[in-house]
């Protein structure tokens, strides 16, 4: 398993920071008390060194943007300016993504779900090939990643499994792909014989399918 991407909700709204960080709540992600100016947030980013900063264009003591752009950490616009040139201008100064409030809940949980995959890609110190790069960042756009040929695909879905075994989910997050994707391959893996397949019980509910390297 990936480490937990830490995440940083800045939003002068109490009632929208506790929104997006209910959003965020979710596996493999911690959220952060929310900042609500841009100091206070300069000193959660100090202090807890988010990951990741869901960020408004306007704060009562300073800009958004700007503050997306002195720091070096990842970070998503949420502003309800939707004016081409607050957007042109916070994506130079280096915002991941845009989102234009109101939103539905499912948007921002779409994003950070990619987001997190984008991650796993490029979590390695080594170096990307082309074809790596332009994967993680068709899946961070929502764009239809390059094709794999079957082979490649099952590759990538064997290296995911690593030495320790890994769950489908598991595998989809390292290897960038969707869980359905992942399980069809695993299942085909699992019926040649080159990967098997064990249960692994917990104190409740169903028992989670491990996958392994033979």
């Amino acid at each position: 398993m990936t480490d937990s991407i830490r995440v940083l909700v800045v939003d002068d709204d109490f009632r929208v920071a506790g929104l997006h960080r209910g959003i965020a709540d979710r596996p493999g992600f911690t959220v952060l008390e929310a900042a609500g100016s841009v100091s206070a947030a300069r000193a959660s980013i100090r202090d807890h060194r988010p990951d990741l900063l869901l960020v408004d264009a306007y704060l009562p003591d300073g800009d958004g943007v700007d503050l997306v752009r002195s720091v070096d950490v990842d970070a998503i616009v949420l502003s309800a300016a939707n004016d081409a040139a607050t957007i042109r201008r916070a994506l130079r100064a280096g915002a991941l993504a845009y989102l234009v409030k109101p939103f539905e809940s499912r948007v921002l949980g779409d994003r950070l779900d990619r987001y997190a995959r984008f991650r796993n890609l490029l979590g390695s110190q080594g170096a990307l090939g082309q074809e790596e790069l332009d994967r993680a960042l068709s899946i961070l756009h929502g764009a239809e990643a390059p094709s794999l040929s079957r082979s490649a695909t099952e590759q990538l879905i064997l290296e995911a499994i690593g030495g320790d075994g890994a769950s489908a989910t598991e595998v989809a997050e390292r290897s960038g792909v969707s869980r359905a994707t992942a399980q069809r391959h695993l299942a085909t893996l699992a019926a040649r014989g080159i990967i098997e397949v064990r249960l692994r019980y917990g104190t409740t509910g169903r028992p989670e399918h491990r996958y392994h390297r033979r």
